[in-house]
């Protein structure tokens, strides 16, 4: 099973619709699964929910080119995941260390908010993708249905393992710690504050050194 569907995955009908919408609009955006991003030998795994349609979608990166790419590339970049310079349009140097970042669904879906099915039909790509990664060690989970989904696609039930910022747990041979959404919604009403965000990310680095 690939890690990484293909670039015209027709597997989730809603999804190809408005896939098809965005591409008639801006034929030049990305407009398809955005691909995970990063190292092939990452120990860690930042794990999302969706691509944005004006993120991922447009620019064919996770996380590049919305707000939450702001907080979490340079969060990476202090924290030792990640070198280089961060473009909201992906045109930069930027390389992560030890660390890759994929979505649970791959493809924008409208609104911002996947279905349960389509959460469900694109997990064998997240399945996947943790099984390619030979030295994983640590997951980190953007928001508490991404941590459902990755849950999931350990063949766990969705509600194992603590919700809410912080929380730490272990999921098979892996650590899972998870954060709250970097989102621009969180970030701006201070829900999730760097500090609170960069500290999830120090907890994996000690994980990792340990």
């Amino acid at each position: 099973m690939s890690p990484e569907p293909p670039r015209d995955c027709p597997l989730c009908p809603r999804l190809v619709a408005y896939r098809s919408v965005n591409a008639a609009e801006h034929p030049d955006w990305f407009n398809g699964p955005a691909p995970s991003f990063g190292d092939a030998n990452a120990r860690l795994l930042v794990a999302g929910l969706a691509p944005g349609r004006q993120g991922a979608n447009r620019t064919g990166r996770p996380f590049t080119g919305d707000g939450a790419g702001v907080i979490l590339y340079e969060t990476l970049i202090r924290t030792g995941f990640a070198t280089g310079r961060y473009d909201p349009n992906g045109e930069d140097d930027l390389t992560l260390i030890d660390c890759m970042i994929s979505n649970a669904v791959r493809c924008a879906p409208p609104g911002n908010k996947p279905e349960t099915s389509e959460e469900n039909t694109c997990r064998r790509f997240l399945s996947a993708r943790i099984a390619a990664l030979p030295r994983l060690k640590v997951i980190v989970t953007l928001g508490d249905v991404a941590r459902r989904n990755v849950l999931k696609a350990l063949g766990l039930k969705g509600s194992a393992g603590l919700p809410g910022h912080g929380t730490e747990f272990q999921a098979g041979p892996y650590v899972v710690l998870n954060s709250y959404h970097c989102s621009r919604l969180n970030t701006n009403t201070g829900r999730l504050t760097p500090a609170m965000f960069e500290a999830v990310f120090d907890r994996a680095k000690a994980l990792l050194e340990g």
